[in-house]
Formats: C-alpha cells, sequence, structure tokens
C-alpha cells in the first residue's frame, strides 16, 4: 500500500526531506513506518526522541495500522525533550 510521509522541523532537515510517498506492508503501523524511515534517512535514527504522530490530521498512538492511500505526519518536540544537535 501507499501512504503519503510528511517530515517536520528537525525531523525535515535530518531527512532533508519534507515529504516522500512510501510503500509498504498491508498491516503496517505508525511504528512500523517510523522505523522503515529510520532505514532510509539513518539520521532519524535519535536514540529516545519523542515524537507526535497524525494520520489524516488526527493525533494517533503508534499502533495505529495505517491503511492506503493515509497522510502520515511526524511531529517532533517543540520544546523540551532532548537536544537532537547533539546526536549528528
Amino acid at each position: 500500500m501507499t501512504v503519503k510521509v510528511k517530515l517536520f522541523a528537525i525531523l525535515r532537515e535530518r531527512a532533508g526531506v519534507a515529504e516522500v510517498t512510501k510503500e509498504i506492508k498491508d498491516g503496517s503501523s505508525v511504528a512500523d513506518l517510523w522505523a522503515i524511515l529510520q532505514q532510509d534517512y539513518p539520521k532519524l535514527a535519535v536514540p529516545g526522541i519523542r515524537l507526535l504522530y497524525a494520520v489524516n490530521r488526527d493525533y494517533v498512538k503508534p499502533e495505529r495500522v495505517l491503511n492506503n492511500f493515509d497522510e502520515v505526519v511526524f511531529i517532533p518536540p517543540v520544546s523540551g525533550g532532548i537536544d537532537v544537535s547533539r546526536h549528528r
């Protein structure tokens, strides 16, 4: 199935893309998609990063199973959290 991914702020900078279309297996979750993105864009693999996830404009948990043509947004912490610049 196909999903559209949007990355914001530091995630966009680290991946070098703001938006990407991914082909994933049926039954994949938001967490599965995040793992795939970390493989495709190794600079996203920051230990301990806490993200917000949205699917089709609704906030979801990482266990949320995705459907064909979903739009998935990964949002890093705006304040607080870890300093990802130290993990380059």
